[in-house]
């Protein structure tokens, strides 16, 4: 579901885990943006959830500025860091038909320059400082933060009270017209070069009526964007940027009076602003179903979604609804998942959701099916399911276990300072309660069986509603009977890269709005001194490592048990056998059913996954520590008691066999497959998906799961803990499984990386009608454990670590060509490859290449004095940020039990960092970022421009396929 759109992919990544947890895991978009011996015999699941001696607390001091600005701030000094979150009441339900979007695009214009703070530093220089910044905007709000290192507080008051209080006298029409290329490139990557990415604006089109709020998506239409003036920006900020339509959350290490005179400095001459009324609800109602079919040129597969009118927020029937969502459909004991997954084996899940938003709302039920399946017959699975429900009612062991599910969600939304800022920031401003979290989790925990059938009786039963088929090009066929094609605007691709050409500009000539504070740069604070958390390590039966790292601000533990293993283990021609196991394993034990096994974690409030990557299967749990022992119960005896079921198997692997299908239709992916292809050859495990292929899957028979099984056993296992629980405590849990365990010194088996034969190549795959062409670029470099990987990790930062790096300030802040351009080097037990990522606009591909390779070629010379300084600074501030979250600390253990890393490691990395001098940075550049070692590959529409690569790369451009393969030359390009 799309609820948000954000100002860059961080936003979309961090924001989403640290304030949406509970939305997700209840399966809604609210209103809110989106926002795993003795011990081991014990009971895995009781009875009855246990409660919690004392509901959690939000403490919290708030007070209100003369000009209306609401202000909360909460204290938290478990790390040297803060987060400021500031919401505006303002989405894309205030905007009007023919400038839709209007609310993201001057979300990403706030971003630009504004009076007091230089060009450019909204986006450059808080990633510089070690900090995160993004923003976001959802149906009926935007949201816009950051969390630095302490030491840059008030540079962050400065940034901040400048952006909302003294941007508009800035922007100049050059700045709107660059922008508007950047937004209509997250349009295209996210609506217009994504599988189903237009089901939205058919639903709401069809939803909403004309003039509804509702009635456009979040991002809007192109030629809205492409009309917006600097009138109508100006006329925007004046209506609804005042200070009296916001609130500030500032949560961390902070001390209360300071910053409250802090910010009554920095904000209290901001203009209150206008009287933004208040919406009153605007439910609709349908006279009746309308179905609509699409044929999307880059689905695979057919998906049908069902989208019934319902509430808007803090309506009483909202948590009803949640709730439904979740028994439906939201587990594997729901009806529609029985109907559709296991009986009918018509798709591999189902998801349903309700999203109440400010003025209505909508329950969705949504299912990506099996290749060539009709919707009709999944319709009809759908309609069955519903008799069962209305006839069996609801299931109250189910309804307990949402309701302890909701427990620990609660507290992960909390579980980070950010979390913790945009979730108060948010409620406060919507719900006018900093602490409606905490309510609202009462207002589920109270939710009655009779409740659900009400609201199931009341918004679904025999109710109207928007159906829609978005299926493959071509397959029309598959939709429902009767459906009436759906219209979209989709934008031509042009050829004629010069009409889009935008530049900075000159900056705005303006008078600075008076101030009886000085306005220019605050100085950093104290420098926050950064120390590794303390780390705890014994050694269990079957020489089984187990690390831990004790923290109890909130009583949750996140810990997981580690197999050397992975697709590497697959056996010859059977690649997706490690991920066939994987999840199998999540599909019950010899004693429960893949519902029941579910359900006794459910109960628990626990989760528990089991997931494959190249080279390690983990079992990853998240639990209450008072529920920490029957979780490691319940993994226990998955370990102990695998189920190898058919009939699941089946199911699973018909649900693998869809996932590559689906693969097909994404152009990112399509590219790192390739790229991966490309480095490591077909042969090694590294340039094969850990999914396997349509041929490798069907190969694979029950026995296979078992041998594998067996194999991973007898592997090297680690294990990891952190959060509220003791060493004593952890080491007696976990102790059992270890001592369950039969190596046989299995290890993984080494594969030769073959010769590096593709350097300054280039490749070309045709996805026709493609309105981006994805680029990535890069060369084999070093493996985790190689002396240069610390060094070659350094000197990448100022290139692409984020969007500070150079990447990202040339194609997208310069140019306008993307909306985003990064670049990493992978960490593993093997030479992983350096590469460099973006998705440009079609008719800038050749400029973007260009750009590229002149920003590699000149890197090395131009890398100086200050580029090691700002390299310094920056990483040893974002180490500030890198232990914060129980996520994060797992991850510390990883890096020391994977590549015997020291338990010092991070304060080691950062002495190697501080005595790097530039020319060891600049024999890193040459050695591993040297561009005519590069490796380019291009997906793209190749009607429009594979003759541009062609001038690129000097006319010489290798053609592939889909899957990577060489085209023929005597071959049909259109391989899609």
């Amino acid at each position: 579901m799309l609820c948000l759109a954000g100002e860059g992919d961080e936003f979309m990544k961090r924001f989403a885990i640290a304030t949406l947890g509970a939305a997700i895991l209840m399966g809604a978009c609210t209103n809110t943006p989106p926002t795993p011996s003795d011990t081991l015999a014990a009971e895995a699941a009781p009875a009855e959830p246990a409660v919690a001696a004392g509901a959690p607390t939000l403490d919290y001091e708030k007070f209100t500025l003369d000009n209306g600005l609401d202000v909360v701030l909460v204290v938290d000094r478990s790390d040297p860091i803060v987060a400021f979150s500031t919401v505006v009441h303002v989405g894309s339900n205030r905007e009007e038909p023919g400038r839709t979007g209007f609310a993201h695009f001057f979300e990403h214009m706030a971003f630009n320059d504004s009076e007091n703070v230089p060009r450019g530093w909204n986006r450059k220089a808080i990633p510089d400082w070690g900090g995160e910044r993004n923003g976001g905007t959802w149906s009926d709000g935007t949201i816009y933060y950051e969390v630095v290192p302490k030491d840059a507080f008030d540079k962050i008051l400065w940034i901040d009270s400048d952006r909302l209080g003294y941007m508009i006298n800035t922007v100049t029409q050059e700045a709107l017209e660059r922008e508007k290329q950047v937004v209509k490139n997250e349009k295209r990557q996210r609506v217009d070069n994504a599988p189903y990415g237009y089901t939205q604006e058919v639903i709401r089109k069809a939803l909403y009526p004309e003039g509804h709020p509702y009635n456009w998506t979040v991002i809007g239409q192109l030629p809205d964007l492409q009309a917006a003036t600097l009138d109508d920006l100006k006329a925007f900020y004046e209506r609804y940027y005042g200070a009296g339509n916001a609130t500030l959350a500032i949560v961390g290490d902070i001390d209360i009076a300071q910053t409250r005179a802090s910010v009554e400095q920095w904000f209290g001459e901001i203009r209150k602003g206008p009287e933004v009324e208040s919406r009153t609800a605007m439910p609709v109602t349908l006279e009746g179903d309308r179905s609509l079919f699409f044929e999307d040129n880059f689905a695979t597969l057919p998906e049908l979604r069902i989208t019934f009118p319902t509430v808007e927020a803090y309506n009483a029937d909202e948590q009803a609804l949640n709730v439904l969502a979740r028994l439906i459909a939201g587990t594997k004991n729901s009806p529609l998942y029985r109907e559709i997954v296991d009986e009918r084996k018509l798709a591999p899940d189902i998801t349903s959701y309700n999203n109440s938003m400010e003025l209505a709302g909508e329950f969705v039920l949504q299912v990506r099916a099996n290749a060539g399946t009709d919707l009709d017959d999944v319709k009809a699975a759908i309609d069955a399911a519903f008799v069962t429900f209305e006839q069996d009612g609801v299931d109250e062991t189910d309804l307990k276990r949402i309701k302890a599910e909701q427990e620990t969600t609660l507290y992960a939304g909390l579980s980070t300072v950010l979390g913790k800022a945009n979730q108060i920031a948010s409620d406060n401003e919507f719900a006018g309660d900093p602490a409606f979290a905490i309510k609202s989790a009462d207002l589920l925990r109270a939710v009655t069986a009779e409740d659900v059938m009400a609201v199931y009786e009341k918004y679904i039963k025999g109710q109207p509603s928007i159906m829609t088929s978005f299926v493959p090009e071509g397959e029309a066929d598959l939709a429902l009977d009767g459906a009436a094609l759906a219209t979209v605007w989709i934008e031509e691709v042009k050829t004629d890269v010069a009409s889009e050409e935008v530049s900075q500009g000159a900056e705005a000539v303006y008078d600075k709005t008076p101030s009886k504070y000085d306005r220019s740069e605050p100085p950093f604070g104290d420098l926050p001194l950064i120390k590794m958390p303390d780390i705890w390590q014994a050694e269990l039966e079957n020489d089984v490592t187990l690390l831990g790292i004790q923290n109890d601000e909130l009583p949750l533990v996140s810990f997981d048990i580690v197999f050397d293993a992975g697709a590497w283990l697959d056996p010859d021609g059977k690649g997706g056998t490690a991920n066939l196991v994987a999840g199998l394993m999540n599909e019950g034990t010899a004693t429960r059913t893949a519902a029941e096994l579910e359900q006794a974690i459910g109960l628990l409030g626990s989760g528990i996954r089991v997931a494959a990557t190249s080279d390690e299967v983990t079992i990853s749990a998240t639990a209450l520590a008072r529920n920490f022992e029957p979780t490691v119960a319940l993994i226990n005896e998955m370990l102990t008691q695998p189920r190898w079921d058919s009939a699941d198997f089946e199911r699973e692997k018909a649900a693998a066999l869809t996932e590559i299908k689906g693969r097909e239709a994404n152009p990112s992916v399509i590219a790192g497959l390739a790229f991966s292809k490309l480095i490591y050859g077909p042969d090694h495990p590294s340039g094969r998906p850990d999914e396997g292929t349509t041929e490798s899957v069907q190969n694979i028979g029950l026995d296979d799961l078992k041998a594998y099984f067996g194999k991973m056993l007898g592997t090297n296992v680690r294990m990891h803990v952190a959060g509220d629980i003791s060493r004593d405590r952890a080491v007696s849990a976990l102790s059992g499984i270890a001592a369950n365990l039969s190596p046989d010194a299995t290890s993984l088996p080494s594969f030769e990386v073959p010769e590096q034969v593709n350097a300054g190549k280039a490749f070309f795959i045709d996805v026709p009608g493609s309105k981006q062409s994805v680029l990535i670029i890069g060369q084999l470099a070093v493996s985790a454990t190689d002396a240069d990987f610390n060094k070659l990790s350094f000197a990448n930062e100022k290139l692409g670590g984020g969007i500070s790096g150079d990447l990202a300030q040339v194609l997208r802040i310069e140019k306008g060509y993307t909306y985003g351009a990064y670049s990493s080097v992978g960490e593993g037990r093997v030479p992983q490859p350096f590469r460099a990522a973006t998705s440009v606009r079609a008719n800038a591909t050749g400029a973007s290449l260009d750009v590229i390779r002149d920003i590699l070629t000149n890197y090395g010379p131009d890398f100086d004095d200050a580029a090691v300084e700002l390299t310094r600074q920056k990483i040893v501030k974002q180490n500030t940020l890198a232990f914060e979250s129980l996520s994060e600390k797992l991850g510390i253990l990883h890096s020391i039990s994977k590549f015997g890393r020291s338990m010092t490691f991070v304060e080691d990395d950062q002495r190697e960092l501080l005595a790097m001098p530039l020319e060891e940075y600049r024999r890193i550049i040459g050695d591993y970022l040297s561009e005519p070692s590069m490796t380019y590959v291009v997906v793209g529409d190749g009607a429009t421009q594979i003759e541009p690569v062609k001038a690129f790369a000097g006319g010489d451009v290798t053609r592939l396929d889909i899957h990577g393969d060489v085209i023929q030359e005597q071959a049909s390009e259109g391989t899609h």
